[in-house]
């Protein structure tokens, strides 16, 4: 083994997440030499994202290289990990798409890149790129672990288990971990006395336990405290998403004894219950944020036009520790000291309740072994009901994405719930023909509308 580890970043002119991850990285000392590999396709963001990381192997005085690539090949060549971090289509045109298309059948979202009609045509745009990374991953790189940060991650992660059972792979999302944060805040209790346990899928896994260690070294059960200071109208406190005042999960919470750890604005357009043709009132009463996913892109691009000049004229850049998982895991392979994460793995009997095919996300224990996920056992049975809502989609959409069976894009969105409870079925069939259409040069050819209309 090297005496340093090469780390290989794609989709690295995500500039903003890749200095989060690359300085949890190099702020722990077994890693402080690495090699960092970053490629992308947009030259520009390529070149700001190296400005970026040799200031930050400047301002924490590591012995640290990095190295830009175009060519995602040569850029895994000897990887000991890959992060993955990217965007097929971009705001503009594909998630403008995705908004723009399904509202003009009456149908509004919240984020769009998870589930519903915007994450099935998320997850068949990006697919076929992360299979392509698997096979050079294959390649030149075969023992490497795939940490992989794209959206829709159990559409993903159920996708690349399915085509590439070897890769050797975790999706990581930081809702678990922030979560908890936020439920510590409105409770008033410091994050470090809180102790949980959480199961499910990507962005809908619930808190088996949440609990308050005592002075006496006992755990007290904090969901009573929750319950009655949503009750009492003061929980959740306002201050930590102005936007959305998550009162959604809060409301979930009252009718499944459990808390989820996606946001409300996720969760909001998961399920059937919360937006409604007509029914001003519901986004009124839980604060939904209609829409919200184009606004932060708007936001995080004019922040980026600041942001970027201010790296490259900085001698300096400020350096804080995320609450990311990435650099954890690598210290934890690389150097057998061991850990625990919240990761997204084929569930293989974890939760008893799913399908072992499905992508769970469950603690897992990592060490110089690699990522080893966790039993659970069987969820409570209205948790699995309805994470088994959204389940059903993912299958479909991984089902089309594994036959090329146009069909089943079709299958995924009847589906859903919130499209389900929406639209007809003549409707949901014609705007999953519009939406194919408008995304046809950035899909894979047998998913493309053109496809439909040649063997018509």
């Amino acid at each position: 083994m090297a005496s340093h580890p090469k780390i290989t970043f794609i989709g690295a002119g995500s500039t903003v997440f890749m200095k989060n991850i690359i300085g949890d990285v190099l702020q722990r000392p077994a890693l402080s030499g690495a090699r960092i590999a970053l490629m992308d396709i947009d030259a520009q963001r390529l070149e700001e994202s190296a400005v970026v990381v040799n200031k930050l192997i400047s301002t924490l005085g590591v012995s640290a290289t990095a190295e830009t690539f175009s060519n995602q090949k040569k850029a895994l060549e000897k990887a000991d990990f890959v992060i993955v971090a990217f965007q097929i289509g971009g705001y503009e045109p594909c998630t403008v798409t995705d908004f723009e298309v399904p509202k003009k059948y009456g149908l509004r979202q919240t984020i769009a890149d998870t589930l519903g009609v915007g994450g099935i045509m998320r997850g068949l745009r990006t697919v076929p790129h992360l299979w392509s990374i698997c096979e050079d991953v294959l390649e030149v790189c075969p023992q490497a672990i795939m940490l992989q940060y794209v959206n829709p991650m159990a559409i993903n992660t159920w996708a690349i288990s399915a085509k590439y059972p070897t890769i050797r792979q975790v999706g990581l999302c930081h809702s678990v971990q922030g979560t908890a944060m936020e439920l510590a805040h409105d409770l008033d209790i410091p994050y470090e006395e809180i102790r949980y346990r959480s199961a499910g899928i990507n962005h809908m896994a619930f808190y088996l336990t949440f609990e308050h260690r005592q002075k006496d070294g006992s755990y007290k059960n904090l969901y009573p405290d929750l319950l009655r200071g949503y009750r009492e109208g003061r929980a959740p406190k306002p201050g930590w998403n102005p936007r959305c005042p998550n009162k959604v999960r809060y409301e979930m919470l009252t009718r499944l004894g459990y808390f989820v750890t996606e946001s409300s604005e996720h969760f909001a357009e998961y399920t059937p219950y919360f937006i409604k043709r007509g029914r001003e009132d519901l986004i009124e009463k839980y604060g939904i944020p209609l829409d919200e996913y184009p606004k932060r892109c708007i936001e995080q691009i004019e922040r980026w036009k600041g942001q970027a000049e201010s790296y490259r004229t900085a001698d300096r850049i400020e350096v804080k520790q995320s609450k990311e998982y990435a650099s954890s895991i690598i210290n934890s392979v690389w150097t057998g000291e061991p850990s625990v994460i919240y990761g997204n793995q084929r569930n293989n009997g974890c939760i008893t309740s799913l399908p072992d095919d499905c992508a769970t996300e469950v603690p897992c224990l990592v060490d110089a072994s690699g990522i080893q996920p966790t039993y659970i056992g069987e969820l409570p049975p209205q948790l699995t009901a309805l994470i088994r809502t959204n389940i059903n989609v993912q299958e479909l959409t991984v089902r089309a994405l594994m036959t090329e069976n146009r069909e089943h894009i079709y299958h995924a969105a009847m589906m859903d719930p919130h499209t389900a409870a929406e639209l007809d079925l003549d409707q949901i069939w014609s705007l999953t023909d519009d939406l194919l259409s408008a995304h046809d040069k950035w899909l894979p050819e047998w998913a493309r509308a053109s496809r439909k209309t040649a063997a018509a």
